[in-house]
C-alpha cells in the first residue's frame, strides 16, 4: 500500500489522470445547475413518471434528468477536448440519444421502433463517425482483423450498451452511480495507455454522473429516463471503442466490461428468460437482479451499495491487466464497507439478534439511567 502512495506513482497518477479531473468538474457542477430547470421541464411538459405498475415511487417523477446529465456532459467536453471527429461524434450522437427517447419517456414507443433508434444511432456512429472495433486479440498476442464484421460487431456493441444501461436503470441512483464507477475505471484503464482525449471523456461521463446523484439517490427527485440511459449507454460505449486504438480489444474492453459483468449478465439472463416465456423481449417486468434484492429484503439505497461494491470490485480487477494492481487492495476495502453497511441496515431494520449469550460476558450490565 506504502508503494500505491509513493511519488513515483502519485506523480503518474497526476501526469496521466489530472487531465479528466477537470471535465470531471465541470461535468459535475454543469450537471447540478442544469438539473433543477429539467425537473421545472418535466412537470411543466407533463413528462413524468406516474406511480403504479411497475413503478415503485409513491408520487408523480420528472424523467428528464437526461438532458441534464447530457448538458453537463456536453459543456465539459466542449470546453476541455479538441474538436475532433471523434469527439464530435460522442458529443452528437448522444445527444440525439438522450433527444429522441424523450418522445419515448413522454409518449412511449413500441419495441419495435425503440430498437430501430437503437440500431439507427448505432449505424450513425459507425458509419458516420467511424467508431468502430476493428480487431481483437487472442491467447500468445495474435490480432485477428474483423474484416467484414467491423460493423456488424460494432453495431451489436453500442446497441448491447444501450439495452444494458436502460434494463439497469429500475431504482434510485442504480444506473448513474454504477456507470459513474464504470467511467472512472475507463478513466484509469485510459490513463495508463496515455489515451487523454478517452481520459477526458471519461471523466465528462463520471462527471454528470455524480452531479446527477445528488438528485436521483434515494429518494429520487428525478428519473433519467429511458433518454438519459440511452445518452450514458451510447456515450459509454463510444468511449470505450475510442480505447481500442492503440490495443487490442480484448484488452481494451476488459475494464468496462467485467465492471459491467452484472448488469450485462442481468440483461441476458432476461433476454432468454422472456424468449422462454414466450413474452416480447421489450415486455417490462420486475424479475431483474436489482427487483430481486428488493424482493429480498434490500431498500433501494441498499441495492445500490450492492451494485456498486460488485462494479468497482469487478472492474478493479480488470484494471490489474493495466498495471493498476494496486488500486484492487482499495476497491477491495471500499467494497468491505459498502458490504458491511448493507448488512448493518440490514440488521437494525429487521432487528435480528445473532445468539450469542457468551458475548455479554465481555460487555457490562445495561445501564440503569
Amino acid at each position: 500500500m506504502s508503494d500505491f502512495f509513493s511519488g513515483a506513482a502519485l506523480a503518474n497518477l497526476t501526469e496521466h489522470l489530472l487531465p479528466g479531473v477537470w471535465p470531471f468538474l465541470l461535468a459535475l457542477l454543469g450537471c447540478i445547475v442544469l438539473t433543477p430547470p429539467a425537473i421545472w421541464l418535466s412537470r411543466r411538459y407533463t413528462v413524468v413518471a406516474q406511480p403504479g405498475g411497475r413503478h415503485a415511487h409513491a408520487s408523480p417523477t420528472p424523467v428528464l434528468g437526461g438532458l441534464a446529465m447530457w448538458g453537463g456532459f456536453a459543456l465539459a467536453t466542449i470546453v476541455f477536448l479538441p474538436r475532433d471527429i471523434q469527439t464530435l461524434g460522442v458529443v452528437l450522437v448522444s445527444g440525439l440519444a438522450m433527444g429522441l427517447l424523450i418522445v419515448d419517456d413522454k409518449r412511449g414507443m413500441s419495441p419495435l421502433v425503440k430498437l430501430g433508434v437503437q440500431v439507427g444511432l448505432a449505424v450513425i456512429a459507425v458509419v458516420v463517425f467511424g467508431n468502430e472495433i476493428k480487431f481483437f486479440s487472442l491467447p500468445g498476442g495474435h490480432i485477428v482483423q474483423l474484416g467484414l464484421l467491423v460493423a456488424p460487431v460494432s453495431i451489436f456493441w453500442l446497441v448491447g450498451m444501450q439495452n444494458t444501461v436502460n434494463f439497469l436503470d429500475g431504482a434510485d441512483g442504480l444506473a448513474a452511480g454504477v456507470i459513474a464507477i464504470v467511467a472512472l475505471i475507463l478513466m484509469l484503464a485510459a490513463g495508463q495507455l496515455k489515451q487523454l482525449e478517452v481520459v477526458q471523456l471519461s471523466g465528462a461521463l463520471a462527471g454528470c454522473c455524480a452531479g446527477f446523484l445528488l438528485y436521483n439517490f434515494p429518494p429520487a427527485r428525478i428519473f433519467m429516463g429511458d433518454s438519459g440511459a440511452h445518452f450514458l449507454g451510447i456515450a459509454l460505449g463510444m468511449i470505450s471503442i475510442l480505447g481500442v486504438a492503440k490495443v487490442a480489444v480484448a484488452f481494451a474492453l476488459a475494464a468496462p466490461v467485467l465492471a459491467l459483468a452484472v448488469p450485462i449478465a442481468d440483461t441476458g439472463w432476461a433476454i432468454l428468460r422472456r424468449r422462454r416465456l414466450g413474452t416480447s423481449l421489450a415486455a417490462p417486468d420486475r424479475l431483474h437482479l436489482h427487483h430481486r434484492l428488493q424482493s429480498f429484503g434490500l431498500d433501494a439505497r441498499q441495492t445500490c451499495f450492492v451494485f456498486y461494491a460488485a462494479s468497482a470490485l469487478l472492474g478493479g480487477l480488470g484494471l490489474t491487466l493495466f498495471g493498476h494492481g494496486r488500486i484492487l487492495a482499495v476497491v477491495l476495502v471500499a467494497a468491505a464497507v459498502l458490504t458491511s453497511t448493507v448488512a448493518a441496515d440490514l440488521l437494525q431494520h429487521t432487528g435480528w439478534r445473532i445468539p450469542a449469550p457468551f458475548l455479554r460476558r465481555l460487555l457490562g450490565e445495561p445501564s440503569t439511567r
